[in-house]
């Protein structure tokens, strides 16, 4: 009996020692399915060894006519001992199972791979970084403003020039364009110049746009449309919400205090007059891309005499792309967007963006928070320190960011990825370590941040369901209640995707140093130029 209890007390230590839970760290990479092999031939071993042991106790039992109490007692007292013993290593070894399932081993061995550099451990010149906020202060203040200043003269020529080339009882109705984005944010550094510009436009009468958000209640839009929405072109009339006079017989002695008489006589318009997807009534960007570029080309024909220089389209996938140059060879960009307001808010459903890979199918339309942005950087300016870095921090990271993907080329992070992060930080900081003289630390912090947002796959829009945003930016109320969005999704569904852009941050990182003293711009006449 003796005998039998040591056996299963050696059962028990052995499968102990060879658990899984218990393996060396440097055991932690093996791959799951040898991991499960070596599980069940460890359970295999206890079955057989088991069943060995229960034929000997059967055998020693057979032997032993008339067992004593005090016998039975004991072999009652360590067989409970021993199913209590094999249950607690069953619950472990499935516990550990599913440790090691959930657990990314090669996601975290590819962070590691790339290099041990870590934004904490990145040797970073105190002065050079000076000199480097210096020189993109002196851009701010001198090349930026003059570009803007020219911009937005040459759009507001360029737009009333298009609305005199569109027929009002037909075409979209133009209204003001908004700039948006880091020239008038007051951080951009890259060359070549270049302005974003967002034109909303509405639809003649008597019709109008309705909405459809993906975080409405009634919302089916599928996963991979957060964010985005769609636009339908309705007629007064056609809904609860609209203007009955459309629809309802007034009479000859009545009139529509919001519509003339020569209104209801208009007649309908097709769904391709409405720039709407084929046999729908939901607005199409590919139609109002299509639309904008031809009124723009006719609206140039009209001003180019005008100007001496000569206006081209960069792309012709995107509306309003332009390319400015002058005689003397100076380039200006600017990016002329067709948007929709999104009611009576600062929110509008974009065509596409500019500097983004990312294309949404029709009839889904992007939503942009840009001004909201701009308004949060407006907000915090207010409350930093009178010579705060935060700024300074962007310009740095998006230079880096730039001359690495010059030098291994693209990958999923962008330049909105970067400012994400910083107003991630601004919400969550004290607005005193801003200072100027705390470049560093803050560089160094936002590119943790970026790091460990990579290292989780995870990145949230920094408005979109985010209570910590300052009710004095007046963010619309769905969208401050509404779930937050993840924009590195694609990195969780793309595996070559996120081992490009590890790769690149982690370039990044290494060639940090050389690249930020390589910048030695110098100022003849007045400009600041880049070495390239």
């Amino acid at each position: 009996m003796q005998g039998a209890i040591a056996r299963v007390c050696m059962v028990m230590a052995a499968a102990i020692l060879n658990h899984p839970l218990l393996f060396p760290k440097e055991n932690t990479t093996l791959q799951d399915q040898e991991l499960i092999a070596r599980m069940r031939e460890h359970e295999e071993k206890l079955e057989m060894e088991e069943a060995r042991l229960e034929k000997e106790l059967s055998q020693l039992d057979s032997k032993q006519e008339e067992p004593s109490s005090e016998e039975g007692c004991s072999w009652y007292f360590w067989s409970t001992v021993s199913f209590v013993i094999f249950f607690a290593i069953e619950m472990c070894r499935v516990q550990g199972g599913a440790d090691t399932e959930i657990r990314p081993v090669e996601d975290e061995d590819m962070l590691l791979e790339s290099g041990s550099i870590t934004p904490r451990t990145m040797v970073l010149d105190k002065d050079i970084l000076s000199d480097f906020c210096d020189k993109c202060t002196y851009t701010s203040a001198h090349e930026n403003w003059r570009v803007r200043e020219f911009v937005e003269g040459f759009a507001d020529d360029l737009l009333e020039s298009l609305r005199s080339v569109c027929d009002r009882e037909a075409d979209m109705e133009v209204w003001d364009f908004v700039g948006i984005g880091s020239m008038f944010e007051s951080w951009k550094v890259c060359k070549p110049l270049m302005c974003d510009l967002i034109v909303p436009f509405s639809p003649p009468d008597p019709y109008s746009f309705q909405f459809h958000l993906w975080c409405s209640p009634s919302s089916d839009m599928p996963p991979d449309m957060q964010g985005c929405g769609k636009i339908k072109v309705t007629r007064f009339g056609e809904n609860e919400e609209g203007c009955l006079c459309g629809s309802a017989n007034l009479g000859e002695d009545m009139l529509c205090l919001l519509h003339g008489k020569d209104d209801t006589l208009k007649v309908d318009r097709s769904p391709d007059e409405l720039l709407c997807s084929r046999n729908t009534r939901f607005l199409a960007k590919d139609q109002v891309m299509k639309w904008f570029q031809i009124s723009v080309t006719k609206a140039w024909g009209r001003i180019s005499h005008k100007y001496d220089f000569e206006v081209t389209f960069r792309n012709l996938d995107a509306a309003g792309a332009l390319k400015i140059r002058f005689r003397s060879g100076k380039v200006i960009v600017m990016n002329i967007i067709p948007v929709v307001q999104l009611e009576d808010t600062d929110a509008y459903f974009v065509s596409h963006f500019p500097s983004d890979c990312d294309s949404f199918p029709d009839p889904y339309w992007p939503l942009s928070f840009a001004v909201y942005e701009r308004n949060l950087l407006k907000h915090f300016a207010k409350r930093l320190p009178q010579h705060s870095c935060h700024l300074h921090c962007l310009q740095i990271v998006t230079f880096l960011h730039r001359k690495q993907t010059g030098l291994t080329g693209k990958s999923a992070l962008t330049n909105y990825h970067l400012k994400t992060a910083l107003l991630h930080l601004l919400l969550s900081k004290r607005p005193s370590v801003w200072g100027i003289k705390s470049v560093e630390h803050r560089l160094r912090d936002v590119l943790s941040f970026l790091q460990r947002s990579l290292h989780e796959k995870r990145l949230h829009h920094v408005l979109i369901g985010n209570s910590n945003v300052p009710k004095e930016v007046q963010v619309p109320e769905i969208i401050r209640k509404a779930e937050p969005i993840n924009l590195f999704r694609s990195l969780v569904l793309q595996r070559e995707l996120y081992a490009t852009t590890i790769g690149h941050f982690h370039e990044m990182l290494r060639n940090a140093p050389v690249l930020i003293q390589e910048y030695t711009p110098h100022l003849p006449n007045g400009g600041l130029h880049q070495t390239r």
